[in-house]
Parts: structure tokens; C-alpha cells; sequence
């Protein structure tokens, strides 16, 4: 029988050669590496203006968590004066999500995004595992019955929430025409799925584990999984606006470049990031009060390519 490897040494180690220098392209096509896809508008409306948000902390969250999560809401559209220190900003980030927007005279309008409402429910009021049955009433509570807020609801460290850590750390959809996030903390639940750099990654190289900008594993990996479901739910609030994919698997604004931080990126390294030397603690954005930030790229609708704040 004929076998298929080289029969030569030489044969032998080129085509090694080649297999390995290859891979990380083949890899990046599907992690976050390669060039994907472009998004297809498909006619829908997109949420434009202001943004209101009611929040529901879902279980015990404590003060880091909660300032984390709401500097990150406040610094969207936050623009600091104070030059190249501060640069790049989470506002910067937050323009390339506003420009899936029309232009008007070539400027493109402000999306506003603010917290309206917050609500807490540290006693677990329908239990630990929140199956999608007990959504309806949680996104009531979020919003208090206003139809123009988004319900965003997070879960705690060791809440099980139906439909996260199965390929996806945040999700949004849409109850009627009532919009929601749901968000969890996946440091106990699924941190080598959704906590990645700041865990080891249960899939594909391992990489270099990198320490939170706050100090807080939970709180910084649960800040890139709203950012993702912030900029998809603006983009395809209605399942009609930018994706691509299918209606029941769609790829948007948010998760089209998957475990991309920074220009370079390739699986198990996030790309170029900073590091504080204070805390040890890996940002490529700066928000309100100088906060930092790591967030994750998203799509560029102008450019057609994934976009990172370095």
C-alpha cells in the first residue's frame, strides 16, 4: 500500500515546515486572526438616540463589580481633553459601533447610552439557574414595564444562566419587541470559555494569561462580554439589522472578531495591549476617571475588517 508522507527527509521536514507555519493562518480564519467576512445589512432598524438601560444585578455582586460594570456604561460616551495620556478611549471604541449609522452632512451621530433604572436581587428570587422561562419577569423588573429601555441582566459568580458558556459569554434578544442582555459572571461558571486572557483558555493554544485592569477577573471579563452584546443588540436589535450567518446563528458587530484585544492578534495571543504598572493589569482603553479597560475588537463597517483600539 502506497503511503502518503514524503518518502525523502528532505520532503519530509518542508512540508513540516509548511504545516506549521501555515496553521496560525488557518486557525485565525476561524479564532479571530484572519480577515472575516463582511456583516450584511438586511433592512431593519437599528436603536439610535439614547440608549436607556435597566439594570438587574442578579445574586450578590459586590462594589468593585458593580463600579466596574457601571464606569464602562459611563465612559461610551465619555471624551476626555487631556491629549495622548488618555488616548485610545472606550469612546473611540464606542464610534466605530455608532458609525453602522448613516452619515448626515458625513458627521455621524451620538449614540447616548445611560443607566435609568437598577434593581437588586441578591437572594436569588427564582433560583441559581436562570432558564429562559424566568426572563420575561426579571426583564419587568429591569425595565419597569418601559418598553424603550434595554433590560440588561447579570447574573452572579456561580449562576448558572441558560444558553451562556455554550459557545456564547453574553446573549440579546428580544421579548415581543422589548430588547435584553443577559450577561454572567463566568469566573466559577466557565472561565476557560468567557474569561480568556485572564484564565487559561480551555480551547486552541494557551497563550499568556494576563492579569485584569481591575483587579477582578469576573468584573473585567464580564465588561467584554456586555461590550460584545452592547454592540450587537445597537447593530441587530430586531434580528434584522447587521449579521451575518443564519437567523438562529448570527455573527455581528460584537462577535464577528472573536478573541482579538489588539493589532496582531492570533489565537492564544490577544494582540498589542498595555500594561499598568501599578496592578500588573492588561487595558487597551481608558474611560471615566481614567479607568482602563480591555475590550474586545469589533467589526468595522467603513473599513470591512476587525478594528482595535491599538
Amino acid at each position: 500500500m502506497a503511503s502518503s508522507l514524503p518518502k525523502q527527509p528532505l520532503l519530509l521536514f518542508i512540508s513540516l515546515f509548511l504545516v506549521l507555519l501555515l496553521s496560525p493562518l488557518v486557525l485565525g480564519s476561524s479564532r479571530g486572526g484572519g480577515r472575516p467576512a463582511s456583516l450584511a445589512y438586511h433592512r431593519g432598524p437599528l436603536l439610535t438616540g439614547n440608549v436607556k438601560l435597566g439594570l438587574v444585578w442578579y445574586g450578590p455582586f459586590g462594589r468593585v463589580q458593580k463600579n466596574v460594570i457601571r464606569s464602562f456604561i459611563k465612559s461610551l460616551n465619555y471624551r476626555d481633553q487631556h491629549g495622548a495620556y488618555m488616548e485610545p478611549q472606550v469612546s473611540a471604541w464606542w464610534r466605530v459601533i455608532e458609525s453602522y449609522r448613516p452619515r448626515r452632512r458625513g458627521v455621524v451621530a451620538p449614540i447616548n447610552v445611560k443607566v435609568v433604572r437598577q434593581i437588586t436581587d441578591k437572594n436569588y428570587s427564582v433560583g441559581k439557574v436562570l432558564i429562559m422561562d424566568f426572563i420575561p419577569g426579571l426583564v419587568q423588573k429591569a425595565t419597569g414595564g418601559d418598553k424603550n429601555t434595554i433590560a440588561v441582566i447579570f447574573g452572579a459568580r456561580g449562576v448558572t444562566v441558560q444558553g451562556l458558556c455554550m459557545g456564547k459569554c453574553s446573549q440579546h434578544g428580544i421579548l415581543g419587541r422589548q430588547p435584553y442582555i443577559l450577561v454572567g459572571d463566568p469566573e466559577t461558571e466557565c472561565p476557560g470559555t468567557c474569561a480568556w486572557p485572564f484564565y487559561p483558555s480551555d480551547y486552541g493554544p494557551k497563550g499568556v494569561t494576563l492579569q485584569p485592569p481591575s483587579g477582578n477577573v469576573g468584573a473585567d471579563a464580564m465588561v467584554v462580554s456586555l461590550a460584545s452584546a452592547l454592540a450587537g443588540i445597537v447593530t441587530n436589535p430586531y434580528n434584522s439589522g447587521f449579521y451575518r450567518g443564519s437567523l438562529t446563528e448570527q455573527i455581528e458587530a460584537g462577535t464577528a472578531c472573536p478573541n482579538m484585544f489588539g493589532s496582531g492578534a492570533f489565537p492564544g495571543y490577544t494582540g498589542k495591549v498595555r500594561v499598568d504598572p501599578a496592578n500588573g493589569g492588561a487595558f487597551n482603553a481608558r474611560g471615566i476617571h481614567g479607568k482602563k479597560f480591555l475590550l474586545p475588537a469589533v467589526w468595522n463597517p467603513r473599513t470591512s475588517s476587525c478594528w482595535t483600539p491599538l
